[in-house]
């Protein structure tokens, strides 16, 4: 391939935009998953309140990829970031909490961004995305421990979505503004 711009053909300009395109998301399920690891060594902030409840640093990486790329690849990149967690810690039943949760979360927060992005910011997708996640997460545990009594447990994990949704759509809010412009000039040919 030459390098100069005139004599780049169609294929060329697809092979080098879906090649980088790749490594974005490469990157950004790398990113997800160092930010779901280091969760786990951060003591639970709400253990007094709602025992299990996490921060979920790395649905920060899942919202940045709606915005940035859509939801098919932020559906890719939460499964994914799940899928090899599960798979390196050895929490295949965490796994598939996890991937409940992220599914949910993903679709819900696509539809609230796609269809009500002029009620709500990324903090209010953020906060329906977490309500999202621990709905799908406490409907799996009733499924496997058979008892729908757990859904009492609801109430908590709603005002613990709450505030873990807006600190966690801050930051990709945060982070997309200041990266939206880098992502967007990447694609362009030189």
């Amino acid at each position: 391939m030459n390098c100069n711009k005139k004599n780049y053909t169609t294929e060329d300009v697809l092979a080098i935009m879906t090649t980088k395109k790749m490594v974005h998301l490469a990157m950004l399920t790398s990113f997800g998953l160092a930010l779901h690891i280091l969760e786990s060594f951060i003591p639970n902030p709400f253990i007094g309140i709602a025992p299990g409840a996490k921060l979920g640093l790395a649905n920060i990486i899942a919202l940045i990829t709606l915005v940035l790329y859509g939801f098919k690849y932020a559906m890719t990149v939460n499964l994914m970031r799940c899928f090899i967690a599960g798979i390196v810690s050895g929490a295949i039943s965490s796994m598939i909490y996890s991937m409940a949760g992220a599914l949910a979360s993903t679709i819900l927060m696509f539809l609230i961004y796609k269809y009500f992005k002029n009620l709500f910011s990324l903090v209010g997708v953020s906060v329906f995305g977490a309500l999202g996640h621990n709905i799908a997460q406490l409907t799996v545990a009733a499924v496997i421990i058979n008892n729908m009594r757990i859904y009492t447990y609801l109430p908590i994990m709603v005002l613990t979505s709450i505030f873990t949704g807006i600190f966690i759509g801050l930051t990709a809010n945060f982070t997309v503004e200041k990266t939206i412009s880098y992502f967007q000039n990447s694609f362009k040919i030189i």
